[in-house]
C-alpha cells in the first residue's frame, strides 16, 4: 500500500470516528436533557408547595457558614458581602478569607464594615497558610475576616472552613450574588434526607447587562454584549440541561466553586480542597463520591434547580480563553486522579457512567470535534468525500450543538421564566444558533490549549477584570446580629 493509500485509509477512519460521535453524543446528551427535563418539571411542580412551607423550613433549617476565598477583588467585594449578610436565612454566618491581597481588598473591609482585629485562634482542622489576622465587624456579629499569606483559592477556602462554626458549609465566590433566599432553597436537600445528603449546588447564571443595588440582582436582564450573551447559553446548557439530569442517577461530578453547599464534617474528614489542583471544585466532588462509596454510605449529591447564583462572565476573549483551559486544566486533573474510579463497579453510576461520559464527550470530545472538522476539510480538498458528505457533517455538529442549547433554553423557560419577554427569549434562540459559527470551534480551541498547557506543568490560575457591583448602603439593621 502506498503512502497516498495509507493517508486515505487514515482519513477516511478520522472521518467515520468522527461521524459516529457525532452521532453519540446527540444521543448521549439528548439523554442527559430527557432526565433533566422530568426531573426540572418534578422539582418545579414541587416548589409551589415548597414555598407553602418555607416558613417551617426557616425553623428547621440548620446554621450555615458562608465561606468566601478573595484575591484582589476590592471592586466587587462590598456589593458581594453586603449580598452574603443579607440573605433571607435563619442562621448563618460569613467567613471570609483575605488570601493575601495586594490591591486594597482588605482595607476596603475594613472601611466598610467597620472592622476591628481579634484574638481568635481557629482549630487547624485542615493545614493552611499563615493567618496574620482575624477581623469581627462592629456591624454584623456574623461577618468574620480572615486575612492570611496568599496560598490560593483552595487554601482560602481551607481556611475559611476552618474559623466557621456551623456544620453546614456554603462556599461563594467573591465576584458572585446570590438570590435572597437562595441559601433556603439548597438547604432543602439537607432537611429532607438530612443522613444522606452530603453536597448540594444551584444555578450559575450571567450578571452581565442585570441591574444590582445593595448586593442584590433587583432588575434580570440580557448582556448587552456579544460575548457574555454566549456565556449565558452556555450556563444554560450546562445547568439546567446537564446538571439536573446527572443529580437525578446521583451522578453529579461538579458542584461549581462559585455556589455549593458541603457538610462540614465530611468535608474536613476528606482533607479540604486539594491546594495542588486547579479544578478543586471538580475534584472534591468527585472525591465526596469516591469516599462515600468506599465507605458504602447510602449518600446524595443534590443539584437543585432553582437558587441562582449570579456572576460576572469575561468580557474580554482572552480573559475567556484563559478561564477555559483552566476549566479544561483542571478536567483532565481530576481524571487522571481519580483514574481508577473510571468503568469500576464499585463507584456504580459515577464509574460506569459519569466518569466515562466525562472522558468521551468533556475531555475527548475537544480533540475529537477538532479532528473532525480538520480532516473532513482535508478530505473534501483532496476529493476524499463529495460536497454533499462534507455539507452533512458540517451540518450535524451544528445541529448538535443548536439542539442542545434550544433543549435546554426551552426547559429553562418552561421551569422557571427567568427571561419572561418573548424579545429576550427570542434573542436566546439567536445566540443558541449563532455560538456554532465561530465561537464553539473557538471554545474547542481553547481547550486544547488548556491539555497541553497541563502537560507542561501549567497551573496559573489567571486573572479576570471586574465592572463591580452597586455599592449602596444596605438599610440600617439588614444583617446585622
Amino acid at each position: 500500500m502506498s503512502p497516498a493509500d495509507v493517508g486515505r485509509t487514515a482519513l477516511e477512519l478520522v472521518n467515520t470516528l468522527a461521524f459516529a460521535y457525532f452521532l453519540a453524543i446527540v444521543a448521549a446528551y439528548g439523554a442527559i436533557t430527557l432526565m433533566s427535563w422530568f426531573e426540572t418539571r418534578r422539582y418545579a411542580r414541587r416548589i409551589v408547595h415548597a414555598r407553602l412551607r418555607r416558613s417551617l423550613r426557616s425553623q428547621l433549617a440548620p446554621p450555615i457558614t458562608v465561606c468566601v476565598p478573595c484575591y484582589n477583588e476590592r471592586e466587587v467585594i462590598l456589593g458581594s458581602v453586603r449580598s452574603l449578610l443579607s440573605l433571607s436565612y435563619p442562621d448563618h454566618e460569613v467567613v471570609l478569607c483575605n488570601d493575601g491581597s495586594t490591591d486594597e481588598t482588605l482595607r476596603t473591609l475594613i472601611d466598610g464594615f467597620a472592622l476591628y482585629r481579634v484574638d481568635q485562634i481557629a482549630e487547624e482542622r485542615i493545614p493552611t497558610a499563615r493567618v496574620r489576622g482575624v477581623w469581627r465587624s462592629r456591624l454584623h456579629s456574623n461577618l468574620t475576616v480572615v486575612d492570611k499569606e496568599n496560598g490560593g483559592r483552595s487554601d482560602a477556602l481551607n481556611a475559611a472552613i476552618n474559623f466557621s462554626r456551623a456544620p453546614l458549609i456554603c462556599c461563594v465566590d467573591a465576584d458572585s450574588l446570590l438570590e435572597p433566599g437562595a441559601l433556603l432553597s439548597a438547604v432543602r436537600p439537607f432537611i429532607e434526607r438530612p443522613e444522606r445528603t452530603v453536597a448540594a449546588g444551584g444555578i450559575i447564571r450571567v450578571s452581565n447587562g442585570c441591574e444590582t443595588a445593595r448586593g442584590h440582582v433587583v432588575s434580570v436582564a440580557l448582556p448587552r454584549t456579544r460575548l457574555p450573551m454566549l456565556q449565558t447559553v452556555e450556563y444554560l446548557r450546562a445547568f439546567t440541561a446537564a446538571r439536573t439530569g446527572w443529580s437525578a442517577v446521583n451522578g453529579l461530578l461538579i458542584i461549581s466553586g462559585a455556589f455549593g453547599l458541603f457538610r462540614k464534617d465530611l468535608v474536613v474528614d476528606a482533607g479540604g480542597f486539594a491546594t495542588d489542583s486547579i479544578g478543586e471544585d471538580f475534584e472534591l466532588c468527585v472525591r465526596l463520591h469516591r469516599r462515600m462509596r468506599e465507605l458504602r454510605r447510602p449518600y446524595h449529591i443534590a443539584f437543585v434547580p432553582d437558587p441562582v447564583c449570579w456572576t460576572e462572565a469575561p468580557e474580554r476573549i482572552g480573559e475567556l480563553g484563559g478561564q477555559r483551559d483552566r476549566w479544561h486544566r483542571g478536567l483532565a486533573d481530576t481524571l487522571l486522579r481519580h483514574r481508577r474510579m473510571i468503568l469500576n463497579p464499585r463507584y456504580g453510576v459515577v464509574g460506569l457512567a459519569a466518569l466515562p461520559f466525562f472522558v468521551v464527550f468533556e475531555f475527548l470530545g475537544a480533540f475529537i470535534e477538532l479532528a473532525g472538522l480538520f480532516t473532513i476539510g482535508v478530505s473534501f480538498a483532496l476529493g476524499i468525500v463529495n460536497a454533499q458528505t462534507a455539507l452533512l457533517f458540517y451540518t450535524l455538529a451544528i445541529l448538535a450543538g443548536v439542539f442542545l442549547s434550544l433543549s435546554a433554553l426551552l426547559l429553562e423557560d418552561v421551569a422557571f421564566r427567568t427571561f419572561a419577554r418573548w424579545r429576550d427569549f427570542l434573542r436566546l434562540v439567536a445566540y443558541s444558533i449563532a455560538e456554532n459559527f465561530g465561537y464553539r470551534q473557538l471554545m474547542v480551541g481553547y481547550r486544547v490549549r488548556g491539555f497541553v498547557k497541563y502537560l507542561r506543568g501549567d497551573h496559573a490560575w489567571g486573572e479576570i477584570a471586574r465592572a463591580g457591583y452597586a455599592e449602596e448602603d444596605l438599610p440600617i439593621g439588614v444583617g446585622m446580629r
